[in-house]
């Protein structure tokens, strides 16, 4: 089965509809899927819910889909970097699932491995934790947390062959693997394709029977926050 693609709306042809839910992997700007991301905006899907860490910058990333208001509801737990994100939602255009990084991760990681739920004390005591069953295991309280269960993966590697195995590249690595996982289709876009054993298999970060369709690009390296010193 060939798994790549010439461009990233050709990778998405037949997967997207409105209302869908989507996994997106990346922290902050690093490791976030921009080619596809720029595509889904394109293509003009709308009502969406992503589940990823944060939503990147106004103008890059996630941003550039809230930019448009073609997404409806964010399960992230970090925003503060995006003021269109802090406006749409202090105005209530936009809903917000606010979960701790580690659960948002397990949450997805749990998804692609068919755990529906588990307890953790993460959150226990704090609105977090407000309308979610208590659960108390040797004396401890502990919250029931859901598997993410999405539509559509969209995630970002460094390399990958053509049967997807791939690589991420150093903090790249980040939330990817698991948004990877829990998508009913994923699609990676990567820096670079090779050919089957081209790859150390000692090296592989994500098999590819997780990933259903390859694209290849040319990405952007940006900085979120620079940072100098003085001369």
């Amino acid at each position: 089965m060939n798994k790549v693609y010439g461009s990233a709306a050709e990778a998405l042809d037949g997967l997207l509809f409105d209302g869908m839910t989507i996994a997106a992997g990346g922290f902050g700007l690093c490791g976030i899927p921009e080619l596809l991301l720029q595509a889904i905006k394109e293509a003009g899907t709308q009502n969406l819910t992503f589940a990823s860490n944060n939503a990147g910058v106004d103008d890059f990333g996630i941003g550039i889909l809230l930019q448009t208001k073609q997404v409806k509801k964010m399960m992230s737990s970090y925003v503060g970097e995006n003021a269109e994100f802090m406006r749409q939602y202090l105005s209530e255009e936009l809903e917000l699932e606010f979960n701790p990084q580690g659960t948002l991760a397990e949450r997805m990681r749990a998804g692609g491995a068919g755990i529906p739920g588990f307890y953790t004390k993460t959150g226990v005591g704090t609105q977090i934790a407000e309308g979610k069953e208590h659960k108390d295991f040797d004396g401890e309280t502990y919250i029931l947390e859901r598997g993410i269960f999405a539509n559509l993966s969209i995630v970002k590697a460094w390399k990958a062959d053509t049967t997807g195995n791939c690589i991420f590249r150093k903090t790249a690595r980040n939330f990817n693997p698991p948004a990877a996982m829990c998508g009913k289709t994923c699609i990676m876009e990567v820096e670079e394709i090779v050919e089957p054993g081209a790859l150390d298999p000692d090296n592989i970060h994500l098999p590819g029977i997780y990933v259903h369709r390859l694209v290849q690009g040319e990405h952007e390296k940006r900085i979120e926050q620079r940072t100098v010193r003085e001369a």
